[in-house]
C-alpha cells in the first residue's frame, strides 16, 4: 500500500538531508564528520572519567571503571539494535518521501526506547554484583566496580532515549545535532569529574555520577530540538506510543542488531574475565587501552553508520547505482582513518598509557594491547563498512550473523580451546586482529555472492 500522505516537507532543508543526489563522498563525509566528532567527544568524556580515576584514585579504581565497560556495553546493546532499526526505517521513509509514516516511526522509536531504558536501568541495579562476581572480579576491586556500575546503571534510561534520537536525527541527515549535545554532554562531564573526583575526593561514585548526569544532558537537549523541528520527523510528546506494525518494523530489522551487540558483547564480558586472571594491573591496563580503543572503533562506527543512512536513503529512492558506490566510499574513509590513526598510536604508545596511570606495569600492559590491536584496524573499517552497507538495505540478519560467528564463537572457542595453551596475556590480545580477519573475510565473500541488493518491493517499503 502507498502512503497515506506523501508530502513535499520532507526535502532537503537545513534539518532534513536526503543524499539521493550530489557527490557521494561529499555526502557521506559531511554526514560522518560530525558523528565521528560525536562519538569521540562521547569517548572523550569516558576516557576522561578513567584518567581521573587512575591519577586521583589509583589503580584498583581505574581496573573497577575498566571491568564495567564491557557489562555497561551488554546492558545497552539490545537498546543500540533498536536505534539502528528505527534509524533504517525511518532513513527509507525519507527516501520515499512518506510523511505519515516518519511520524509513525519516529513516535514509535521513542516508545520502545523510553520503555527499554526503564527495564535496563532497573535490571542493571538489581545483578550488578551478580554479574561482576561471574567474571572474577577480583576481590580488591569488587566492591568499587559494584558502586561504580550501580549508579552508572541508574542513568541508563537518559542514554538509551539519547541515542534512539540521536539515531532519528541522524536517519534525516542531521548529524550535527547530536555533535552539539555530545559536546555539551562532554564538558558537562568533565567540570563534574573534577569537581566530585578530583576537588571532593569520593572516587568511583563520582565518575559515575558525573557520567549519569552528562547523559541526562544529551538527552534533554536532543528531545527538546525533536519537539521543535519543522520537519516531519518532529516529535509530539502525547503521540509518542507503541504502533504495532510499526513497532514490529523496527524491532525485525532491529532486533539481529540487538541480539549481535548483546552476544558480542556477551563474549567481550569473557574477554574481561580471562583478563581478570592476571590480577588488578593487568585489568587497570586493558581497561585503560579500551578506552583509547574507542578513538579507532568509534569512527569505523560512524561510517558504517553513516553507510547505514546513505543507503537506507538511495535505496528507498531506487538508487541501487548510488548504494554500490557508497559500500566503496565508506570501506577507502574507514581504511585511511584507521591507518593513521593506529600509526599515531603506535608512535605514542608510552605516553597515551601513562596518561591513566604511571604504574610501569599498567602501561606495560597497555602497550602491549597496542602493539597487536592498532596495526590492524582496517579490518574492522572492511568489516563494519560493509554490514552498514547491507543493514540499510534493510537486510540486518546476514551481518547480524557473520559479526557473530567472527566476534563472538570464534573468540569464545579461542578462549576455551587455544587459550590454555597460551599462559600470557598475549594470547588474549592476538584474538582480537584474527577475529577481525574472519569477520572481514566472511563481510566480503557475502557483499560479493550475497543477494542483497535487489529493488526494494512495497513489502520493504510500506507498513502492512
Amino acid at each position: 500500500m502507498g502512503s497515506k500522505n506523501t508530502s513535499a516537507a520532507v526535502a532537503e532543508t537545513k534539518h532534513t538531508v536526503l543524499m539521493t543526489e550530489g557527490s557521494i563522498f561529499k555526502n557521506l563525509l559531511l554526514f560522518a564528520i560530525p558523528l565521528i566528532l560525536g562519538n569521540l567527544l562521547q569517548q572523550m568524556y569516558n576516557t576522561v572519567d578513567s584518567i581521573i580515576v587512575g591519577n586521583w584514585v589509583g589503580s584498583n579504581a581505574l581496573a573497577a571503571v575498566g571491568s564495567s565497560t564491557s557489562l555497561i556495553y551488554l546492558l545497552i546493546a539490545f537498546s543500540q539494535g533498536a536505534s539502528v532499526g528505527a534509524g533504517v526505517v525511518v532513513s527509507q521513509y525519507l527516501g520515499a518521501r512518506e510523511a505519515d509514516e516518519i511520524h509513525d516511526a519516529v513516535h514509535t522509536a521513542l516508545a520502545i526506547a523510553i520503555i527499554l531504558g526503564i527495564l535496563l536501568s532497573i535490571g542493571g541495579i538489581l545483578f550488578t554484583r551478580t554479574l561482576l562476581i561471574w567474571m572474577d572480579t577480583p576481590d580488591e576491586v569488587l566492591d568499587e566496580a559494584v558502586t561504580y556500575l550501580k549508579i552508572y546503571s541508574g542513568g541508563l534510561i537518559f542514554s538509551v532515549v539519547y541515542n534512539m534520537s540521536a539515531g532519528i536525527l541522524n536517519a534525516a541527515g542531521n548529524s550535527r545535532r547530536p555533535l552539539i549535545y555530545l559536546g555539551a554532554a562532554a564538558v558537562t562531564n568533565i567540570v563534574l569529574d573534577l569537581i566530585l573526583i578530583a576537588g571532593l575526593r569520593i572516587g568511583v561514585a563520582g565518575a559515575a555520577i558525573a557520567t549519569d548526569l552528562s547523559q541526562f544532558v544529551s538527552c534533554v537537549l536532543a528531545l527538546y530540538f525533536l519537539t521543535k523541528v519543522p520537519a516531519d520527523y518532529r516529535i509530539c510528546l502525547k503521540d509518542i506510543r507503541l504502533r504495532k506494525s510499526m513497532a514490529l518494523r523496527i524491532i525485525r530489522i532491529g532486533l539481529p542488531a540487538g541480539i549481535q551487540n548483546m552476544v558480542i558483547s556477551l563474549s567481550n564480558i569473557l574477554v574481561q574475565a580471562s583478563v581478570n586472571h592476571f590480577g588488578p594491573t593487568a585489568m587497570a591496563g586493558f581497561g585503560a587501552y579500551m578506552k583509547v580503543d574507542g578513538f579507532n572503533i568509534m569512527p569505523v562506527m560512524s561510517f558504517s553508520m553513516s553507510a547505514t543512512t546513505f543507503v537506507g536513503q538511495n535505496y528507498g529512492a531506487g538508487k541501487l547505482d548510488r548504494v554500490k558506490k557508497g559500500m566503496w566510499v565508506t570501506i577507502a574513509m574507514g581504511i585511511v582513518y584507521t591507518l593513521l590513526v593506529g600509526a599515531l598510536l603506535l608512535y605514542f604508545s608510552e605516553p597515551v598509557m601513562r596518561l591513566f596511570d604511571p604504574n610501569p606495569e599498567v602501561i606495560a600492559y597497555g602497550q602491549s594491547a597496542i602493539k597487536y590491536f592498532c596495526p590492524f584496524y582496517w579490518l574492522l573499517a572492511i568489516l563494519h563498512g560493509l554490514a552498514g552497507t547491507v543493514r540499510g538495505t534493510g537486510k540486518s540478519i546476514p551481518p547480524m550473523m557473520i559479526l557473530l560467528i567472527s566476534l563472538c564463537a570464534f573468540r569464545i572457542a579461542w578462549l576455551w580451546f587455544v587459550l590454555p595453551y597460551i599462559p600470557e596475556i598475549d594470547g588474549i590480545f592476538v584474538l582480537y586482529p584474527v577475529s577481525w580477519l574472519l569477520g572481514a573475510v566472511l563481510m566480503v565473500l557475502y557483499a560479493w555472492k550475497g543477494r542483497w541488493l535487489h529493488p526494494p518491493t512495497p513489502v520493504e517499503n510500506h507498513t502492512p
